[in-house]
């Protein structure tokens, strides 16, 4: 099956199960929250020490994914209420075809640890990417990987149409260059580490924000959700920006550190390393013209745009600023 109609199912599927979205009644006691394993983050110690729980006064259940697109079926059958670090380009695929769901929170930026490595007995690199083309690479369609790839290729010239692209998780994609059946493989995290073992990359995360392709995740959920629930997500926000504040402070990371790196199932080098190059806003960073005020909305445009070129979905919205819900971490400053 081609990149297109593999990416273009999934967008049928999610238009399918949005239409039958399930409302979340007020006063739910317990909530279903998505995140990702081998990808460290603040928010994991106050998982992991109960501060979610102790400020929603709900029983919170915890369910990791592999990629953001999954995260987006989840939360269009209802069966999870908030996404925490879900990517842009997977969040702009859903909202694309037609999902309610909306951005609350920029949960992570990082630009150096998402990104694709070539197989190191190719020996190609930025000077050479031209010879990718008829290559087989690995990227999980619809995440911030696909989008950087399709942006990566753009930039070099390279037809995507001409390489054999497989729909792959980060982790399966590590595995398969490894194994030596794969050309390249794009991904993050723990697995874009492993890749590396195997590989090199093409471009730096410095470069390739010189280049307009900025990478960062954000904290989701469905609006109908948003919309009744407003106060428990601003209580969910303001724990995860406490975390944050925690974090910022480096006297906080031997503690904080070994809890982080345990939730998600890393070392505590091979997190501390992927904590390095992440960058978490602050809530008055976050509602400035930067990120959530403005700038957010246009770069989901941006993503949308790359994605109808590469045929990869049938069409955009108009506009992303209705993606975009301020309101719970407006009240956030005002706990």
């Amino acid at each position: 099956m081609t990149l297109k109609s593999k990416l273009m199912g999934a967008v049928a599927g999610i238009a399918m199960m949005s239409g039958a979205q399930a409302v979340m009644a007020a006063g739910h006691e317990e909530i279903t929250v998505a995140y990702f394993l081998e990808w460290p983050m603040p928010f994991q110690f106050a998982k992991e020490t109960g501060m979610y729980e102790e400020a929603l006064g709900k029983t919170i259940n915890w369910v990791s994914f592999d990629t953001g697109t999954a995260m987006s079926a989840a939360m269009a059958s209802g069966d999870v209420q908030i996404s925490v670090s879900q990517g842009v380009p997977p969040f702009v695929v859903a909202a694309s075809a037609g999902q309610d769901i909306q951005i609350v929170d920029v949960a992570v930026s990082y630009s150096d640890n998402d990104n694709c490595v070539v197989a190191s007995g190719l020996e190609i690199d930025k000077m050479s990417a031209g010879e990718l083309a008829g290559k087989k690479v690995a990227v999980p369609l619809g995440t911030a990987a696909h989008y950087g790839f399709l942006s990566q290729m753009n930039h070099f010239g390279v037809d995507v149409a001409s390489m054999e692209v497989v729909d792959m998780a980060p982790a399966e994609g590590a595995a398969a260059l490894a194994q030596g059946s794969l050309d390249m493989a794009c991904g993050w995290g723990g697995a874009l580490n492993r890749m590396k073992e195997h590989g090199n990359i093409l471009l730096t995360g410095a470069e390739k924000e010189a280049l307009g392709i900025l990478v960062f995740d954000a904290t989701t959920a469905p609006a109908s959700y948003i919309a009744e629930e407003g106060e428990t997500l601003a209580k969910f926000l303001a724990v995860t920006a406490e975390a944050n504040a925690m974090w910022a402070d480096e006297a906080n990371h031997a503690k904080m550190l070994p809890v982080i790196a345990k939730d998600a199932g890393m070392s505590e080098e091979d997190a501390a390393a992927s904590l390095a190059t992440f960058a978490f806003p602050t809530v008055d960073e976050q509602l400035s013209d930067a990120w959530l005020g403005g700038t957010a909305a246009n770069f989901m445009k941006g993503v949308a745009d790359v994605f109808v070129g590469a045929e990869s979905i049938p069409s955009a919205l108009d506009s992303y600023e209705g993606t975009v819900n301020t309101g719970p971490l407006m009240a956030v400053k005002g706990m």
